[in-house]
């Protein structure tokens, strides 16, 4: 039998060859498994942009909820091919005759899916992960409460201290007084001394010497009739002003949330205001665009602030206004529809004007380009509405000879500011050259 020289060395290389290549290929399947397995970081940020406006993770909404959605089809017999199909063409797999997929077009209502042809399956694999990721553990707040309630009684314990120190020193110091008042008696007691009053003499009565004394009684009097003109007309001036106004409203609305936080413009809600004399009440379809998809109140990622704890706005307080808002319009928050059982909310109004003065918001919104926070305050930091403004008479007419009229662009004021520029000899015109002073322009 010839001998074959090399065989050992034949199968060393042959053996170390499959090794490799055996690491190698277990590498590319780990390295794709880990590419399949998506992230969820940035499916956070696909699903925010392209999802959430119909879905929730753990709620359903005008879709199904999507938390482990690729598990739950996986049991259907549904791969990844099919839900790559399904985002990018619902329609078509619809179309194709699919069971599942005309079952769940049935089942919402028959409610077609937008199609979402640009997100390549990076991007599905993305959603998909942070769909299957674990919820975040919610923000702890309880020590922070706890050490700003600490630091609270802290503070109120050492003012009550100090309080109770002044109190003891002033206690000291009346004993003190009384003590030496007993013992200078009876040091004057020993040597003799007599305390004795003159009863010979009567002192005339204070009243009585002011009523002799006519100047006295006519300036007082000037002074008395001078005062209370005065506080009278402070009090009738404030009749029917209601600045600081703010009452409670039966849903709390927060403009600090709302125009805040989430930069809502204000004329979203209040559209009437561009081309009507009144802002308008929005009404409540206006909040269900939102609040259909909005259940429940999340808000800021760093939590609720020391302030909002104390006075009690949590986000279980703001969830709580919402379910407020879906009882007044009779929407059904399980199975996402109407039910047609609505009721009128009795807002309280806040900003009253006067039958005789007319005032139109389109003219200042739309023609005269004024911002809403220019009479109406920060709305964006308050939590309740008030009335900021007084809203007197007197602050409109300072207004008006303050304010210029924005002319730019805007040709409704071409004409007559050329011809008011010529009168007056200056390029910009308040409100009152324009004849914002007129009596006729705000009662008629």
């Amino acid at each position: 039998m010839k001998k074959v020289t090399y065989r050992n060395q034949f199968s060393k290389v042959l053996g170390v060859s499959l090794l490799i290549g055996l690491l190698f290929s277990t590498s590319l399947f780990s390295q794709d498994e880990t590419a399949s397995a998506g992230d969820a970081a940035k499916g956070k940020s696909l699903f925010n942009q392209n999802c959430a406006a119909c879905h929730a993770l753990n709620k359903k909404m005008t879709g199904p909820a999507l938390a482990n959605v690729e598990e739950r089809l996986s049991e259907e017999g549904l791969g990844k091919d099919w839900i790559y199909a399904w985002i990018k063409n619902s329609s078509g797999v619809i179309a194709s005759g699919d069971a599942y997929a005309n079952k769940l077009y049935n089942e919402y209502n028959k409610a077609a899916m937008t199609a979402f042809p640009t997100l390549s399956n990076a991007d599905i694999d993305n959603i998909l992960a942070y769909t299957a990721a674990p919820p975040p553990a919610a923000p702890v707040q309880t020590a922070a409460v706890a050490a700003g309630g600490e630091s609270n009684q802290s503070g109120g314990l050492s003012n009550e201290i100090i309080l109770g120190a002044l109190v003891l020193v002033f206690g000291l110091l009346v004993m003190m007084l009384f003590m030496v008042n007993k013992t200078l008696r009876r040091i004057a007691e020993a040597n003799g001394v007599v305390l004795e009053q003159d009863s010979s003499k009567k002192n005339t009565p204070i009243w009585k010497a002011f009523a002799q004394n006519q100047f006295l009684v006519l300036v007082s009097v000037i002074m008395l009739l001078l005062g209370g003109a005065y506080f009278a007309y402070g009090w009738m001036m404030q009749v029917g002003v209601d600045q600081g106004y703010a009452p409670v409203q039966p849903i709390h609305y927060s403009h600090k949330v709302h125009a805040g936080d989430n930069k809502i413009e204000c004329k979203y809600c209040h559209s009437s205001a561009r081309v009507s004399k009144h802002s308008g009440i929005p009404s409540l379809n206006v909040c269900m665009n939102c609040h259909k998809s909005i259940s429940e109140y999340t808000g800021n990622p760093e939590g609720p602030s020391q302030e909002d704890l104390a006075n009690g706005y949590t986000n279980e307080f703001y969830t709580g206004e919402i379910k407020k808002l879906y009882k007044a319009v009779g929407w059904d928050e399980e199975n996402q529809k109407y039910t047609g059982d609505s009721k009128p909310v009795e807002w309280v109004r806040i900003h009253n004007l006067p039958d005789f003065a007319y005032f139109n918001h389109s003219q200042h919104v739309s023609v005269a380009g004024i911002e809403c926070q220019t009479c109406h305050g920060p709305v964006e930091e308050m939590e309740i509405m008030q009335q900021f403004s007084p809203l007197t008479m007197g602050w409109c007419i300072n207004c008006h000879r303050e304010t210029n009229v924005k002319v730019e662009g805007n040709e409704y004021y071409d004409k007559i500011h050329a011809e008011l520029s010529k009168k007056y000899g200056v390029e910009s015109l308040t409100a009152a050259q324009m004849g914002g002073l007129e009596c006729g322009k705000c009662h008629y």
